[in-house]
């Protein structure tokens, strides 16, 4: 006897999960894509600034203009546009990899309804972005 009551698990070891196996998996993935996203993301925002200060720039005197065919030879070069670029399309993507992944979890589990609800919300996203850029 360990001097415990035998309805409390053991401390050694993980409780046993509530649903059947793997049920908050799907759950637990979703938190890792936009944990990683943002910290990502962030990070690369927080570089970028470091550097713009560094070089003698303001982060409040606006920021520099975003050109795609630039963003690698910024990042190479190290200038703090390609970092700022680089992490602000991150935050902003990383809610739309959420959805994906929920939708390729969805259709791993079967749950098709849910995988076709992902789907378009993933149509409402295209939209907006094709409507944003187009509205340039």
């Amino acid at each position: 006897m360990t001097g415990r009551p035998a309805a409390l698990p053991p401390i050694d070891g993980p409780a046993a999960p509530a649903g059947p196996a793997g049920e908050g998996s799907l759950e637990v993935a979703l938190a890792h894509v936009l944990q990683l996203g943002t910290y990502l993301s962030i990070g690369l925002v927080a570089l970028g600034s470091v550097l713009l200060v560094a070089q003698g720039g303001s982060p409040t005197a606006g920021g520099p203009p975003l050109s795609i065919d630039g963003v690698v030879a910024d990042l190479a070069a190290l200038r703090p546009a390609g970092f700022l670029w680089i992490g602000i399309i991150g935050v902003l993507a990383t809610p739309g990899l959420r959805v994906v992944r929920a939708m390729l979890g969805f259709l791993r589990r079967e749950e098709r309804r849910m995988a076709t609800v992902a789907l378009l919300v993933l149509g409402v996203i295209g939209v907006g972005v094709i409507s944003g850029v187009m509205a340039r």
